[in-house]
């Protein structure tokens, strides 16, 4: 079975390496057969070039949430310049095993998600990094809007902590306007670092404010389907038709 490469943007704060370990152990812990291996893109080891030598089969599998830069241009591009043509899984987003993960972090903040009228009374907002690609961040609002739906929340707005705006205290603005009673933020990012911190330090106004995404069963469980995804779509590229078999 191909190898599961795990490639994740990296930073310059250590809990953003920590984070991307305990879920590569939450990985294996789901799947003990499948090998899987990291690779970051910039400011943690090891590098990708690092990592493919060691490698005799894998499929890569982007630790991204949208098809925005990263995915369209940076990882090809890292890929391709370590002679590299391994078979490149889709990005975590948009996915059901993502909002059950958004639920679980809500759940340990202390709000009871599996009460209706709990969910009916609270105003949430997902907020995300922003992307200066207007389909990453119209897949973001997808996001929240399927989230609303099948939930049942008062009301989800998005926010967003590097992109131009709305901000989180204009999201708990709206929900307020809309009459929810109770207010939570619910980061839509991977890891800790700047910007959950900063989206923290906005979020003074609202009753809870959830953990990152992190090493969620729900998120491993997201990256081996993603993982098995691509091996099928591979082993289907690469299947030579029944009759050039017996030419």
């Amino acid at each position: 079975m191909p190898a599961l490469l795990l490639i994740a943007h990296g930073s310059r704060d250590p809990r953003h390496a920590a984070t991307v370990a305990a879920l590569v152990e939450e990985v294996r812990a789901q799947r003990p057969a499948v090998e899987v291996a990291t690779a970051y893109l910039d400011h943690c080891a090891p590098r990708i070039p690092q990592v493919l030598g060691q490698l005799t089969d894998a499929v890569a599998v982007p630790l991204l949430l949208n098809r925005a830069f990263h995915a369209k241009h940076d990882i090809p591009a890292a890929l391709r310049a370590a002679g590299s043509r391994l078979p490149v899984a889709d990005v975590l987003g948009p996915s059901p095993l993502l909002l059950a993960a958004l639920d679980r972090r809500l759940a340990e903040a202390g709000l009871d998600v599996s009460s209706p009228a709990v969910r009916a009374r609270t105003g949430v907002v997902l907020a995300a990094a922003g992307s200066s690609d207007p389909a990453a961040d119209a897949a973001t609002r997808a996001v929240a809007a399927e989230w609303r739906r099948t939930r049942g929340w008062a009301a989800v707005e998005v926010a967003y902590a590097s992109a131009a705006g709305p901000r989180v205290p204009d999201a708990l603005a709206a929900l307020r306007a809309a009459g929810a009673g109770r207010t939570a933020v619910s980061p839509y990012l991977l890891a800790p670092g700047l910007l959950p911190d900063r989206i923290a330090a906005a979020s003074d106004g609202a009753d809870l404010v959830a953990g990152v995404l992190g090493a969620a069963p729900e998120l491993a469980a997201l990256l081996l389907r993603r993982h098995a995804e691509a091996r099928r779509t591979e082993a289907r590229r690469t299947r030579r038709p029944a009759r050039a078999l017996s030419a």
